[in-house]
Parts: structure tokens; C-alpha cells; sequence
């Protein structure tokens, strides 16, 4: 699959008169725990032919290139991937730290560098809480529930841990980011959940698990509190992202 989607990435920049400067997979198997039939969802930064950037209209700054049960593919020009790290949003530092790369340049070495310089971590709390908040409000509720959503709500609480401890973007390996802020005592639980969602297409319903439900509702209260309590954070400025966005076109 990297050498159909290598391909389908070079097939990209020749149709559309692009360059892609870094490209990555995003979704569960960067995460670590695909199942065995989950697509894959690459994500890529492009930038166009100088002249594109002097235009005095609006142009589409998004590629959205091909959508199916296999592959998922679509991108940001780099103007806007560098106006949202700017604000610290979060998925710019997710596709910096995915653990699968399918292609990369020197331009994003020196983007890579600055990087973390732009990391909130009062703005990663709120994006990842949000994400584990709505997560569990929608789908683990019930008696029942879809065991795999348990996910989507545990990934982005640990991911909230992590900033709480290290001050800095949380990785995108699931595995990673259980063996440094989870628990000890959840870990039995949470690895009997990997195994079956790693190895079947549907994990389908199972049992409220209230262990999980119970450090779930209690994690989600403590770091609301402490993002309450975290002073605004002051800006960086635009200055080296300038710099960076004229010396890539």
C-alpha cells in the first residue's frame, strides 16, 4: 500500500501542479490500533507556483483527492497549515508526529524545527478534552455501547495527560501515550480492548465497562478544572513563519 499511495501522491502533484512537502498516514493505524480493514487516511502540505500566492482572489487552500473504502486522501496548502499552526491547532502537530510517513522534504526539516515553538498547551487541552468529551457523551452512555468508541474518547484523554506532564505535543501512538500517563490498573482492560480491535473488522457492542466509564467522567471533570485555571498563553509571533513560508515557494 506506501507504494500505491507514494504513487497516487506523485500522480497528485503532476494533476494538480503541486509540490507536496510532507505526507503522512492520520487516522487509526497512526493512532496504532487499525482494524484489519480500516482505510488509509493520508494526509499531505502542498505548496503551488509562487504566482498562486500573489492572486488578489480567494483560492482553494484544500485538496480533497480521493475518498473510497480504501484510501482517504487529502491535503492543505502550506499557507494554511502555517496560519493554523500559528493558532497551535492541533492537527498540525499530529501530522508532524505520525509515526508512518510516506514522503517528506528538507523544506519540512526546517519547518519540523520550529514546530513545537507554536505548541498551546492550554489550546491542546481544549481541542483534545472537546474531542474526548463529545466522544463519550455520544456513544458510552448507554448499557450497551460500541466497544471500539472507548477509543476515541481514552486516546484523547491520555493525549491530555501527556500535555499536562510534558508541556509539550503528545504523540500519535496510542501505545505510546498509554505506557507514560495510563494507569496501571486500567492497563489489563485497555490492552483486551486493543487485541480485539486490532484483530476484527467490527468490534461490534459490548457492556458498558464501568471501570472505564468511571476514569473517564472523573478525568474529564479534573482537566476541565485545570483548563479553567490556565492563564491565556501569549502568542508567537509571525515572523520565523514568513520566513519559512518565502523560503519554501
Amino acid at each position: 500500500m506506501k507504494e500505491i499511495i507514494t504513487a497516487k501522491l506523485s500522480e497528485l502533484e503532476k494533476v494538480e501542479n503541486i509540490r507536496i512537502v510532507h505526507a503522512v498516514e492520520s487516522g487509526s493505524r497512526a493512532w496504532g490500533f487499525s482494524s484489519p480493514d480500516s482505510d488509509f487516511d493520508v494526509r499531505f502540505i502542498y505548496v503551488r507556483p509562487k504566482k498562486f500566492y500573489l492572486r488578489l482572489e480567494k483560492m482553494k487552500d484544500v485538496i480533497e483527492y480521493q475518498e473510497d473504502e480504501t484510501l482517504d486522501i487529502n491535503g492543505w496548502d502550506l499557507q494554511k497549515a502555517l496560519r493554523l499552526l500559528h493558532g497551535s491547532n492541533p492537527t498540525v502537530f499530529e501530522w508532524n508526529n505520525s509515526p508512518i510517513v510516506y514522503k517528506t522534504t528538507e523544506d519540512w526539516t526546517r519547518i519540523r524545527a520550529e514546530i513545537d515553538d507554536y505548541f498551546s498547551c492550554k489550546a491542546g487541552l481544549h481541542h483534545y478534552l472537546n474531542m474526548a468529551d463529545r466522544n463519550y457523551r455520544e456513544y458510552l452512555k448507554n448499557e450497551a455501547v460500541k466497544l471500539k468508541k472507548y477509543f476515541y474518547v481514552v486516546r484523547p484523554l491520555l493525549a491530555c495527560k501527556w500535555i499536562m506532564v510534558k508541556k509539550c505535543p503528545p504523540p500519535m501512538l496510542f501505545t505510546e501515550l498509554a505506557d507514560a500517563v495510563l494507569e496501571t490498573a486500567l492497563k489489563p482492560i485497555i490492552d483486551d480492548l486493543l487485541y480485539l480491535k486490532k484483530k476484527t473488522s467490527e468490534m461490534g457492542e459490548g457492556k458498558r465497562i464501568e471501570a472505564l466509564n468511571e476514569y473517564i467522567s472523573e478525568n474529564i471533570v479534573t482537566i476541565k478544572e485545570t483548563v479553567n485555571a490556565m492563564p491565556k498563553e501569549r502568542k508567537a509571533g509571525w515572523d520565523r513563519l514568513n520566513e519559512l513560508f518565502f523560503s519554501v515557494i
